[in-house]
């Protein structure tokens, strides 16, 4: 398998190597690194190439870096069943960056860009219906980023009095509570039996 990456990248790197900003094989898995200008390009010749053949879009998502000053990653999975492999396309993109939909080479990847627009709030320039797909129309915010409050904002639930769906201010039951997993007695205000045997 490794033999069949080295020299898929080294293809790679030969025939488009001008689309790549870098290419890597780590983990048993070929990471290829481009920019939101040359991404459209690169997955065009990944799905073309006959030495290449990734028909199948496996998945997009994202990944949040909020100290980095290009907060996203937008990473594109694909495979190639001729060949029987996988490569994996990374990007950096800025918050405010639009990226080109991949939606003009893969028809498939319409719902990912959509959940990764949802999740993250990363906008994919030329999607026909960048609408929220995982969470509810009234949503504020993209909660997979490491930015978004543990809580939310707003939690929402039926009433049966009133026959319709709430959304109120969150409202913690209970404190939030440290634990130390050394020790899952601390902290009670009983001994339990065999905790004699514990101190010195």
């Amino acid at each position: 398998m490794s033999e069949a990456l080295n020299d898929l990248s080294a293809y790679v790197n030969e025939v488009r190597g001008s689309l790549l900003e870098s290419s890597v094989i780590a983990y048993g898995e070929l990471t290829l690194t481009t920019t939101p200008d040359n991404i459209l390009a690169l997955l065009t010749f990944l799905r073309d190439d006959v030495q290449c053949g990734f028909v199948n879009i496996i998945d997009i998502c994202g990944v949040d870096w909020p100290s980095r000053e290009k907060r996203f990653d937008v990473v594109y999975h694909l495979l190639s069943p001729r060949q029987n492999l996988r490569v994996r396309i990374k990007l950096q993109a800025a918050e405010d960056e639009a990226v080109p939909s991949a939606t003009s080479v893969f028809i498939g990847a319409e719902w990912f860009e959509r959940e990764a627009w949802d999740m993250y709030g990363i906008p994919f320039e030329g999607h026909s219906d960048l609408r929220r797909i995982l969470t509810d129309y009234g949503f504020e915010g993209h909660p997979l980023r490491k930015d978004f409050p543990v809580t939310g904002f707003v939690e929402v639930r039926y009433d049966d009095v009133l026959k319709r769906v709430l959304y109120e201010p969150v409202e913690l039951k209970q404190e939030f509570r440290n634990f130390d997993f050394l020790s899952p007695w601390e902290g009670t205000d009983y001994v339990l039996p065999g905790d004699e045997k514990a101190k010195p």
